[in-house]
């Protein structure tokens, strides 16, 4: 995210998420920041925080990540998903540095896994 007040924001709602995972908390959080995505004039981060609330809202959880390690013969595979927090702290780590095109790749692969769980 381009503004400091957002990085700020997702700091915030990442130390909430270290104590717990308060789903009503986290939604109202999630649509805040998707305002300051608008703003920012950015589609990909407003659609995903969007999904993303509503994913919490439907499931009561965020049980998904897309988190990757690499195996001995290079190829990518998906981990495990941790707690409801750990997967959602790890999607807001890498929408705090939305810049980063890989990172990017990965909110895009969020998007079209919280699409389809939705619709």
């Amino acid at each position: 995210m381009v503004q400091e007040e957002s990085k700020a924001k997702i700091d915030k709602l990442i130390k909430a998420l270290e104590k717990g995972f308060d789903g009503e908390m986290i939604v109202k959080s999630l649509m805040d920041l998707r305002e300051d995505a608008l703003k920012d004039e950015d589609p990909l981060l407003a659609k995903v925080l969007r999904l993303a609330s509503e994913y919490i809202t439907e499931e009561e959880c965020f049980d998904h990540t897309v988190e990757k390690e690499e195996d001995e013969e290079g190829e990518e595979f998906l981990i495990e998903p941790g707690t409801d927090a750990e997967n959602l702290t790890y999607l807001l780590h890498l929408i705090r540095r939305a810049d980063n095109k890989f990172n990017r790749e990965e909110i895009k692969e969020m998007r079209t896994f919280l699409k389809l769980k939705l619709y």
